[in-house]
């Protein structure tokens, strides 16, 4: 088993940043990549960002790039969203997931995922 916890959610003002954590736990060898989804009221989950689990290899949706920045640190088991440029849009509850394999989706379809956090709120003010 693996459990996640994601912290660093918040309120922030339209153009600032944070940044959030995914942390890691429990049989950690079988991960494979770490994504970060998140889901609006109303809305479906929706994929932000991925990372293999070495940290050397990343995807972003189109919506986030060049705005947010997925990394980790291999010694704690930890993998980051650091999200700067936030938009009201970007408000979501943000979830991060762990899959155990390679999928034809390379990440991207949160249906694929084997564990999941408990979720973050993120909320941008106009």
């Amino acid at each position: 088993q693996v459990q996640l916890v994601e912290s660093g959610g918040g309120l922030v003002q339209a153009g600032g940043s944070l940044r959030l954590s995914c942390a890691a736990s429990g049989r950690t060898s079988n991960i494979y990549a770490v994504g970060w989804f998140r889901q609006a009221p109303g809305k479906e989950r929706e994929f932000v960002a991925v990372i293999n689990w070495s940290g050397d290899r990343t995807y972003y949706a189109e919506s986030v790039k060049g705005r947010f920045t997925i990394s980790s640190d291999n010694a704690k088991n930890t993998k980051y969203l650091k999200m700067n440029s936030l938009k009201p849009e970007d408000t979501a509850v943000y979830y991060c997931g762990a899959v155990n394999g390679p999928d034809p989706t390379y990440g991207t379809n949160w249906s694929v995922y084997d564990y999941w956090g408990q979720g973050t709120q993120v909320t941008v003010s106009s």
